[in-house]
């Protein structure tokens, strides 16, 4: 049964957690894989993205030329990290990038229900993407907001901004290989650091093996997140340090693209209630008298599969 926000103490820990389940998605803007030739590969090896991406990192730009990349749709759930950002419902998603050379600029839309209800979580981001001994860097920093929250909490709102920084690399023509690193000096507006590191793999299916104007390309990914200390009106502790990881596969035909994945983490339920703020949490759960006094759980952080279908034109 869907517990009531209530009591001082569930408050408190709503407002702490909620702030990390917004927080800190990789490759949004910065960093979803290329798609080199048409029917290049949609699969993206993500590295807990955020949503939606307009972004090829290593796709060839001009460097005289102001160039556009935009892409719109929908998935059955939005899974940030191994946790829920639509309470395992659907979601859509558009997003806009303008390049020039190395440099980009971008912003993207999806729904979400978090439990400070926003109307929307909107990216703004920026950055460079050189390309170094045969490896695509993207450097950007990402500015989340969360219009319309209707329960703003104790730090009165959860937007806050993150710097990124990401490499990925081919190995040979098929296998493609991923890392990064995600810093936010007050993720989701809590007063805690928080840091998140990553690696991924992919490999893009052979021409010959598939139909013609389909590619097929398989990614797999895991990244381990830690936390500093909340402000001293969220409890002052420091939000529970986890792993996350996902596979699937993703189809691409011209500009329609669908991808077939399975996320997860290893966090428990008290403490999956901890990070996200939950509003349906359950008692029933270990309790701990300093970060969840009542042993709420959650299942917004356990195994889940999504299948998400997008077109994409750049």
């Amino acid at each position: 049964m869907a517990r009531p926000w209530g009591g001082a103490s569930v408050r408190r820990l709503r407002d702490a957690s909620c702030a990390a389940l917004a927080g800190l998605w990789l490759a949004p803007m910065t960093g979803a894989l290329a798609q080199a030739s048409p029917p290049s590969p949609g699969g993206a090896i993500g590295l807990g993205n955020r949503g939606w991406s307009a972004a090829d990192t290593n796709r060839e730009t001009s460097a005289t030329e102001l160039e556009f990349s935009a892409r719109a749709g929908v998935a059955s759930d939005y899974i940030y990290r191994g946790t829920t950002l639509s309470d395992h419902g659907p979601a859509v998603g558009t997003a806009f990038e303008a390049r020039f050379g190395a440099l980009y600029a971008g912003t993207t839309a999806a729904t979400v229900k978090l439990p400070t209800l926003p109307a929307a979580e909107l990216t703004f981001a920026g950055g460079i993407r050189p390309k170094i001994a045969n490896i695509d860097f993207d450097l950007g920093v990402t500015y989340f907001a969360y219009p319309g929250e209707r329960l703003p909490g104790e730090t009165n709102g959860i937007n806050y901004w993150e710097a990124v920084i990401r490499g990925d690399r081919h190995i040979g023509e098929h296998l493609r290989i991923a890392a990064g690193y995600a810093y936010s000096p007050s993720v989701s507006n809590t007063g805690a650091w928080s840091q998140y590191a990553a690696a991924g793999i992919g490999y893009d299916m052979p021409g010959q093996l598939v139909p013609q104007n389909l590619a097929v390309s398989f990614t797999a990914a895991a990244g381990y997140s830690w936390f500093g200390n909340q402000a001293a009106q969220l409890g002052g502790f420091p939000l529970p340090a986890y792993l996350n990881w996902q596979a699937g596969v993703t189809f691409t035909h011209k500009a329609f693209n669908l991808d077939l994945r399975y996320y997860d983490s290893n966090l428990s339920k008290e403490n999956c209630f901890v990070f996200t703020g939950d509003p349906n949490a359950r008692p029933g759960g270990r309790m701990n008298p300093v970060t969840n006094p009542e042993g709420l759980v959650s299942n917004w952080c356990g195994a889940t599969f999504v299948a998400k279908a997008w077109f994409a034109f750049n």
